[in-house]
């Protein structure tokens, strides 16, 4: 049985990076993906500027240990990516005692399609590694 899923996509926000207690390294992004949008006949259409309409989905991602690293440091928002990984479901309680429910991309590659936004701080991309 696989579990593997494939994303390419824009990142929507610079990257979170954190440590766990336990020293390992995670950093979460969010990738956004776009696909034709469908009519309730299941046909595509134009939106006003007369392009194929879009419909977006936002992806949650998280990395791990050299791979958060990496993210972290070289990845921007609107930056072109794609993800290799795989679906990972959890369950929690809030603190009101609902349950709750998140699907996630657990990565174990990301590839740099383009360079970031180069905003200007420590995040201009100029020791990123070689896009292939």
């Amino acid at each position: 049985m696989t579990n593997i899923a494939i994303l390419t996509g824009r990142i929507a926000r610079d990257p979170e990076s954190r440590e766990t207690k336990g020293g390992t390294n995670v950093t979460g992004i969010t990738v956004v993906t776009d696909r034709p949008a469908r009519d309730k006949d299941g046909k595509t259409y134009k939106d006003e500027n007369g392009y194929t309409a879009k419909e977006s989905e936002f992806h949650r991602v998280t990395c791990f240990n050299g791979l958060a690293k990496t993210v972290g440091q070289y990845c921007t928002k609107g930056q072109l990516v794609s993800v290799q990984g795989r679906i990972h479901y959890t369950q929690w309680e809030d603190k009101d005692g609902v349950t709750r429910y998140g699907t996630e991309i657990l990565a174990d590659k990301v590839d740099f399609l383009s360079r970031g936004s180069g905003s200007g701080d420590d995040h201009d991309n100029t020791d990123a590694p070689e896009i292939d």
